[in-house]
């Protein structure tokens, strides 16, 4: 499916501002987002369920911009479930394929595929009100993948779910996608884990407008800016200036590989929580604790230094230090990444 300068407006509001996004045949992309950042109102694009103000919507090179909903070949969840509480599980997935018209004697086979797929074949006769939140979420996905969907859109799927379920679906979730070879995922969630664990590659959004697409791996070992870097994990930005032999925090010099970067410019230093270890090394940070949170496997410290917060995830720590006390920080010169730095023409 292809964005091509999707713009949506409601009451001269623009919500979604000249996306430009293409997705692969097979590929899941994820658009994250915190609220009102333009991702849901993507997804309903591609839906048909609002029109663009601006732009065109593509399914398989197809431009479906006017088509209705049922005549774009999408499947579609979100996070309410919404299965009719009158239907057995089975009447509710055979719904779309009558909704299509599909031959009725291919309806009760098709209906099975869908249920064996997704575990749910043992509970074709139950009703809605019958099963747990997860057992009704996986209906729902055995009902969009009834009509063997060019493409299926997930709005929010696992946020109804609590953390143990959740954590279930996405397992059954990257299962059912390497089941699906051909089939395009938009899948839209503010979880940066689901984000990290599902896609193939992640469209972060801010503000109706895209920000940074890239894999997983390259938005959270190399985020581009800061927004990303905040918002595709958790990360320590630091104010710094760039100096002849890396960077300076404060008094503090900082080896880095700083590229093309004018020295004497003002730039945000990008660690990582987890690659910041305890204790002297290179590019030693120091300062004083000024809260430590237990997470279980790890101790998250949070320490000022140069009069600002810097946070270290520390695992195994039989003794955590006490507020107040000081702190020896490390991080190694390739976990830094600069961002915002002035670069040279030269």
């Amino acid at each position: 499916m292809r964005f091509d300068g999707v713009s949506v407006a409601y009451g001269g509001t623009t919500v979604l501002d000249r996306l430009d996004l293409t997705v692969g045949t097979g590929e899941v992309m994820a658009l994250l987002g915190p609220s009102g950042s333009g991702k849901t109102t993507a997804l309903r694009a591609v839906a048909g369920f609002v029109r663009p103000a601006a732009g065109r919507v593509l399914i398989g090179g197809e431009d479906v911009t006017a088509l209705p909903p049922h005549r774009r070949g999408i499947g579609m969840v979100v996070q309410s479930y919404a299965l009719f509480p009158h239907l057995r599980v089975e009447q509710n997935v055979a719904f779309g394929l009558k909704a299509q018209k599909a031959p009725r004697r291919e309806i009760p086979a098709r209906v099975a595929e869908a249920l064996e797929m997704t575990g749910m074949a043992g509970y074709a006769r139950r009703y809605p009100r019958e099963l747990s939140g997860g057992q009704q979420q996986r209906v729902a996905i055995a009902r969009a993948l009834a009509i063997r969907p060019r493409v299926l859109l997930l709005d929010e799927p696992l946020s109804a779910l609590d953390a143990q379920l959740r954590s279930g679906m996405l397992a059954e979730l990257a299962r059912l996608h390497r089941e699906l070879p051909d089939v395009s995922i938009l899948y839209v969630t503010h979880d940066q884990v689901e984000a990290l664990t599902l896609a193939d590659r992640i469209a972060v959004m801010d503000r109706a407008r895209l920000r940074d697409v890239g894999t997983p791996q390259e938005l959270y070992r190399r985020p581009r800016t800061e927004f990303t870097a905040s918002f595709v994990g958790n990360a320590n930005l630091l104010p710094v200036t760039v100096a002849e032999d890396g960077v300076r925090l404060g008094s503090t010099g900082l080896a880095l590989d700083t590229g093309t970067a004018v020295p004497g410019s003002a730039a945000t230093l990008c660690v990582r929580p987890h690659l910041v270890g305890l204790g002297a090394g290179p590019n030693t940070l120091r300062g004083r604790v000024t809260e430590v949170q237990w997470r279980g496997s790890t101790h998250r410290l949070y320490v000022s230094v140069e009069g600002h917060q810097v946070m270290a995830d520390v695992r195994e720590l039989r003794e955590a230090p006490a507020l107040g006390d000081e702190a020896v920080l490390h991080f190694a010169p390739e976990d830094g990444v600069l961002l915002g730095a002035g670069v040279s023409d030269d």
